[in-house]
């Protein structure tokens, strides 16, 4: 029976299922009422059910029985929410009295069927979020009845049939997140009952705006979003008088907003981001009617002017103003208080000046400020944190960013009364002075203090051991002074530590070596001296930077510090003398042996100049010969194959003692050469790191062609490379379990915080610094615990100097990786179309891949960058999709924030359970889609660092777990 396939019923909902109970007074069952007993309609939609689905002696593994056909009664069918496979089966149409059929939410395969349209009666068509491919059938038109017609979130392609206009009762209509091309029919939006029209995230083009004749006044969600639109938004546009939601961000819109906006009154939410609209802002004025009106997004546009004085009138409902990435100018208002409820507030990345007004204190709901990026001048207002006065002001702020502006004068002590700040405060990159305020102390509730990059001065309060809920604190580039207090202890719960760049002296306190948690602990270009603590975050090199402290001694030998003087009493001066004495004699001796020998050798050392160089490096390693590697990798046969690079071919590889290796077999086009080889692969097997793969050995020989053979050994990681994981495939091998693999959110942020660890201790960790040069998800393996290990560092230089050497060329001129050229899509566009007008020292510090310049660590921010936005989105840079003005950073920026669940990797959406755990993950994602945006912008000055990549991605981590742990109570 259906009851017993079903082998998990979380909420019981087939507990009334039995034969005590009438079958009609079973849960989810419906019976006629002409007819009673017979069954008209199932419902068990978001029960969490699972199990085969089983018709008399068949079983349906995960697809919907054929046999739904012979149910011809049937009025309503709704399989929604679950995770049926497999096509839409034909016989369906066979139901002629079906009127509704409800699919959402599957994982159906196939096209649509034209034969839905012999289901005349049907007033509810919904087949979205599943994988259908293929057009929209025209006979759909024919289905007169239709109201809701929902085909969102497949892999549809082709135009929008004209026949669809057709469907004159049709108040529901969506068709967003598709491949749909051409334009939109111009009756659609003519349908007099429309309520709900949404032709978001697809490939559309041309301007349906223009083609409205008959404005419904019922239509309330207009969704245009992530398209190719063009031309003006029309005036017309406001006869729509019932529109509440207006998307058309994310396309080529350009021109002024239409004056009479404010004719909407019923006005909700308008998001016009990044077009190229240009306005002066005065259309502000006329949504002042709009009393509704609850968010506002038009950042990333050509807007200019100031803020008129009406933008202190919008509606006191508004809660969302995003007006970021403009040339908006002048001052902040100085009349805020009408904006009470108020909760964000994005004006960064603009040319705002003066001050900021202390009025900004009334903003009592304000959860998030921006005003990062501006020309803002002046002292940070203590109003901001005027707590209890005036209503308790601003005390539900939970993170506080006014960094990166040009504000002066000392941290306001209401500031750090903030004790509703949660997330992160951050005024770094300023020219506040002063001291750090003891009311530090009162910030118990927050995970990230940022003061760095300003003119701070003083010793840290003892009142920060309070702050016991802190998890990173960045207080480098300042001028703190005395020793690192003990009131940092306290705080066990410290994952990273900057103290760089400031005054500091005196030992390092050997408590930092017991906090447990510490990741990252930056102490250099200090005055600190003595011994280095053994213990905790110092036993790993890679996470510690103490350079530029010149009289410290001891630690793990990784960190190449001198040792310690050894405490023991000194020896006397009788004792010394002796011993001079017996040492300058047996030199004496010696010193006549030598010069005999030397003679005796000096013709031998000609003999032996041609023995080979690479013994020096092998024999720190295995040595292994072109003969073992042959035996190791079957002669390196297909099924030992992992994978295919710029640089080489990897093989799996079982060495003599049994020890599993992978080869990467090098493709050099040039003779020779093996001096520079060895030299390069010297260094880089001296690079450690757990974010990097280790080199084990080399093998610089020739082949039983008397071809140069050229390898390097590499540790073998057991989970493959990440591009295999993102998708499952790519090497074509017969693998079971490779189309069923997925990585959750949680794992993806850690292997992205794992890969931006590896680069910038290749950036920062190694002198000298190392530039990837070819960063992309088949450079990233897996190992057995599926961290993340970047392969291939280096690589570049040495097939730049190999080449060099055997082309005869002598000056490499570089310390970092010169001639790399990186892979398609996540090389840095050419930056140099950009700068015609910028100094030629400058053109030449950040010269990018394609201009045949050094790179620099700006391209590898680049790449990685991409390579982030690539493992959320599941979305190749090289996709079809992709060209001209279109390529993944621009796609992704234009779907921030609003359509930003909408892009992300189909796989993710499994665990957006419900609508809290789907905001959570929504929430995440913008922030991760923020971060790669800023890391892959197309002029280097301009890209997010290393550094402050992994500061970003850990607090959207630690937030997003804290968000689980309380879903989870």
């Amino acid at each position: 029976s259906f009851k017993n396939a079903i082998h998990k019923d979380p909420f019981r909902v087939l507990s009334s299922w039995n034969d005590s109970t009438y079958h009609c007074e079973w849960q989810g069952v419906l019976c006629s009422r002409r007819h009673p007993g017979r069954v008209t309609s199932l419902d068990l939609r978001s029960q969490g059910l699972e199990g085969l689905l089983s018709s008399h002696n068949n079983s349906f593994h995960s697809e919907i029985p054929p046999q739904m056909g012979n149910l011809l009664r049937l009025r309503v069918l709704v399989l929604s929410n679950n995770s049926f496979g497999g096509p839409i089966p034909s016989n369906l149409s066979r139901c002629s009295n079906l009127e509704t059929l409800n699919l959402i939410d599957n994982q159906l395969v196939g096209g649509i069927h034209s034969d839905l349209s012999s289901l005349t009666r049907l007033k509810g068509l919904g087949l979205a979020k599943n994988s259908l491919v293929g057009p929209i059938p025209r006979s759909i038109g024919n289905l007169s009845l239709l109201q809701k017609l929902s085909l969102r979130a497949n892999v549809l392609s082709g135009e929008i049939p004209e026949e669809l206009s057709k469907l004159k009762r049709l108040t529901f209509f969506a068709l967003s997140s598709n491949k749909l091309i051409g334009e939109v029919p111009a009756g659609l939006l003519n349908i007099s009952d429309i309520v709900s029209f949404d032709v978001g995230d697809n490939q559309l083009r041309g301007n349906f705006l223009n083609d409205v004749s008959i404005a419904s006044p019922s239509l309330y969600r207009l969704h245009a979003y992530v398209n190719l639109f063009t031309g003006m938004i029309p005036s017309a546009l406001t006869n729509f008088t019932g529109l509440g939601m207006l998307s058309l961000d994310q396309n080529n819109f350009h021109g002024p907003i239409p004056k009479n906006l404010g004719r909407l009154k019923g006005l909700y939410k308008i998001t016009l981001s990044y077009n190229q609209l240009q306005d002066d802002l005065s259309f502000i004025s006329s949504l002042v009617n709009c009393s509704n009106l609850n968010a506002i997004d038009m950042q990333g546009n050509l807007f200019h002017g100031s803020l008129p004085r009406s933008f202190s009138n919008l509606s006191n409902s508004i809660e969302w103003i995003f007006m970021s990435d403009n040339q908006i100018q002048g001052s902040i208002p100085l009349a805020l208080r009408n904006l009470f409820n108020l909760s964000f507030w994005d004006l960064s990345n603009n040319f705002l000046t003066d001050c900021i007004p202390h009025s900004i204190g009334a903003l009592s709901n304000l959860q998030k400020l921006g005003l990062g990026g501006n020309r803002l001048t002046g002292e940070i207002p203590s109003s901001i944190g005027h707590i209890p006065q005036s209503l308790g002001n601003c005390k539900q702020l939970i993170m506080l960013d006014l960094s990166d502006n040009n504000l002066i004068g000392s941290i306001p002590i209401e500031i750090m009364g903030l004790s509703s700040l949660s997330i992160i405060l951050s005024l770094a990159n300023n020219n506040l002075g002063g001291s750090l305020p003891l009311q530090v102390g009162s910030l118990k509730n927050l995970g990230i203090l940022d003061l760095s990059y300003n003119r701070l001065t003083g010793l840290i309060p003892t009142s920060i051991s309070e702050c016991l809920v802190l998890e990173r604190l960045y207080l480098e580039a300042n001028s703190f002074h005395g020793q690192i207090p003990e009131a940092l202890r306290p705080l066990q719960g410290l994952q990273e530590l900057d103290l760089s760049n400031n005054n500091f002296s005196g030992p390092i306190p050997s408590f930092l070596a017991r906090l447990l948690l510490l990741k990252y602990l930056n102490l250099s270009f200090n005055q600190l001296e003595g011994q280095v603590p053994e213990g905790g975050v110092f036993l790993n090199a890679s996470s510690v930077s103490l350079y530029g402290n010149t009289e410290l001694c001891g630690g793990v030998p990784d960190l190449k510090l001198p040792l310690c003087k050894s405490p023991s009493s000194k020896k006397s001066s009788s004792t010394k003398a002796r011993v001079i004495y017996v040492v300058a004699g047996s030199l004496s001796c010696l010193a006549l042996l030598l010069l005999c020998l030397s003679i005796f050798y000096r013709k031998k050392k000609q003999t032996t100049t041609n023995a080979s160089t690479s013994l020096s490096f092998e024999n720190q390693f295995l040595r292994i010969s072109y003969e073992q590697l042959l035996r190791a990798t079957n002669r390196f046969s297909k099924t030992n194959l992992i994978g295919k690079g710029r640089y080489g071919t990897v093989y799996k590889g079982i060495l003599d003692g049994g020890a599993m290796v992978a080869t990467k077999v090098l493709n050099l086009m040039q003779r020779g050469a093996s001096r520079s080889f060895i030299s390069e692969c010297r260094t880089l097997g001296t690079i450690r790191h757990r974010n990097l793969v280790k080199i084990l050995s080399v093998c610089s020989s020739v082949d039983f062609c008397g071809n140069d053979f050229k390898a390097l050994i590499y540790e073998f990681m057991a989970n493959e490379s990440l591009e295999e994981w993102l998708h499952p495939g790519t090497i074509g091998r017969d693998d079971e379990c490779s189309e069923s693999r997925n990585l959750r959110l949680v794992q993806r942020l850690n292997i992205a915080i794992d890969i931006a660890t590896a680069i910038e201790y290749l950036h920062k960790g190694c002198y000298p610094a190392i530039v990837h040069g070819d960063l992309k998800p088949s450079n990233v393996l897996m190992d057995s615990n599926m961290m993340a290990r970047v392969g291939d560092f280096g690589l570049a230089k040495i097939i730049s100097t190999v080449s060099s050497e055997a082309k005869g060329v002598q000056d490499q001129g570089s310390s970092t990786s010169t001639a790399v050229r990186g892979s398609i899509g996540y090389v840095p566009p050419d930056f140099k179309k950009k700068c015609m007008f910028v100094p030629i020292n400058v053109l030449m510090k950040f010269s990018e891949y394609g201009m045949g310049h050094k790179v620099s660590t700006l391209g590898d921010a680049y790449s990685y960058g991409i390579l982030l936005l690539e493992m959320f989105t599941g979305k190749r840079p090289t996709e079809e999709a992709f060209g001209h003005h279109l390529n993944l950073h621009n796609f992704v920026r234009m779907a921030l924030p609003n359509q930003a669940m909408d892009i992300i990797d189909l796989r993710l959406w499994s665990e957006a359970g419900d609508r809290q755990q789907e905001m959570k993950i929504r929430d995440c994602i913008i922030s991760v889609f923020e971060v790669g945006v800023a890391c892959s912008m197309e002029s280097p000055p301009d890209r997010m660092g290393m550094t402050e990549a992994i500061k970003k991605l850990h607090l959207i981590k630690v937030s997003f777990e804290a968000k689980e742990r309380m879903i989870g109570m």
